[in-house]
């Protein structure tokens, strides 16, 4: 099946090239190395090796249209292997990417092939048309992303490669500061034949010093559901003496009754110093139940399990190679805290080492008083967690 996949591809793209005056193929190589102390279940010390590869192409058929396509390669060992088996492709964001069905199993590694964009664009002077398996972002959140319901971000996992979605979407400029967007997308699970279909529309509007984003999609009912779900939502920055972001999204489901907890909403303000050398960062939640950014675990949907959490941290600019970074992430619900180290440097044009730790904490670390915390070592409902996670990242692009 990944033969045929690969073969396809490629022969997609020859055929594509034969109609194009520009191919162009780039890409990124990840060599990973992690060291974990486990909590729980899992094994006292453990470690990981993972080998990822992203190869993007894109090819210009004249100047009317662009065909985008992108491929996952995966190869991985020890902790990796074992996220990837269990959850997906850990760059896959959240929901599951590399099949544990579809990954074959080598002497030491285990690896995997997904298909991560096969899109086109046609390009007119003031309309544009996008079609295939795709990106819809949404909303301008920074760090938890209320808008970006298709995708919601996880601090946790800042280089997560966000999900394509199958679907399409029309926009149309009026003026260069204002752009209308409809869009649609196949339900989430593939085998529907019936409800689960989305669509929607959303305007941005941009200023010299903010911008405005308005949102609306319907998703259709399933086979048994009288009513569908409604998302509606509002996203704002503005580059004041602060950058602030607001970020809101109510989902209403009729056969629920959705309340309150329909309500995903962040608050986030940054501010530099020392002539953007120092970048301070700090980001609201407020989560809902069932909410863009809530956990799901019929629809395998990640998202958080209480209602308040922050985002505080900093990145210390060195030089133009090197830079630090300190962040805390914080639910103030079951008090558990997460600190994140990291340090990036450019070793030379196109290569980056990266060393990231996380530190899970909460109550029952210090106290052993039974209360634990969903960003501690051991989440409530699970039996298996971390007490400290390390990993080591050299990035090549080409």
């Amino acid at each position: 099946m990944k033969q045929r996949l690969i073969l396809f591809f490629l022969i997609f793209f020859s055929i594509t090239y034969g109609l194009s005056s520009q191919i162009t193929v780039s890409g990124i190589l990840d060599s990973s190395v992690s060291l974990r102390a486990g909590a729980g279940d899992a094994p006292a010390f453990s470690f990981g090796l993972e080998e990822y590869a992203n190869i993007r192409m894109q090819a210009r058929i004249r100047d009317k249209a662009t065909v985008y396509g992108a491929l996952n390669f995966i190869a991985a060992a020890g902790d990796y292997a074992m996220a990837a088996a269990l959850m997906g492709s850990p760059y896959g964001i959240y929901t599951s990417g590399v099949n544990s069905s579809s990954l074959a199993a080598g002497e030491n590694y285990i690896a995997g092939i997904e298909l991560e964009r096969l899109y086109f664009r046609l390009n007119g002077e003031s309309v544009s048309m996008d079609g295939g398996l795709l990106r819809l972002p949404f909303g301008y959140g920074q760090v938890w992303g209320p808008s970006d319901f298709l995708n919601p971000k996880n601090p946790l996992k800042p280089d997560a490669r966000p999900r394509a979605v199958l679907g399409g979407a029309v926009s149309w400029y009026p003026s260069d500061e204002l752009k209308l967007l409809g869009f649609g997308a196949a339900p989430r699970d593939p085998f529907s034949t019936g409800g689960g279909g989305l669509f929607g529309v959303s305007m941005d509007q941009h200023w010299d010093i903010a911008s405005l984003q308005l949102l609306y999609s319907f998703e259709s009912p399933y086979d048994g559901s009288m009513q569908g779900i409604h998302r509606a939502g509002i996203s704002v920055k503005a580059d004041l003496v602060i950058g602030l972001v607001m970020d809101v999204l109510y989902t209403y489901n009729g056969e629920a009754k959705t309340k309150i907890d329909g309500l995903s909403f962040s608050l986030g303000a940054d501010y530099s110093f020392f002539g953007g050398d120092l970048i301070v960062l700090a980001e609201y939640l407020y989560n809902g139940a069932s909410s863009s950014t809530a956990f799901n675990l019929e629809k395998n949907i990640y998202g958080r399990s209480n209602e308040n959490y922050l985002y505080a941290g900093f990145t210390w600019r060195f030089n133009d190679f090197t830079n630090a970074g300190a962040a805390i992430i914080s639910c103030f619900d079951d008090v558990s805290f997460t600190p994140v180290l990291s340090l990036n440097h450019d070793l030379f044009q196109g290569a980056t080492l990266t060393v990231t730790a996380q530190i899970p904490l909460d109550r029952d670390l210090f106290s052993g008083n039974g209360k634990r915390g969903e960003l501690g070592p051991l989440p409530p409902g699970g039996s298996i967690g971390s007490y400290f996670n390390c990993s080591v990242k050299l990035r090549l692009r080409f």
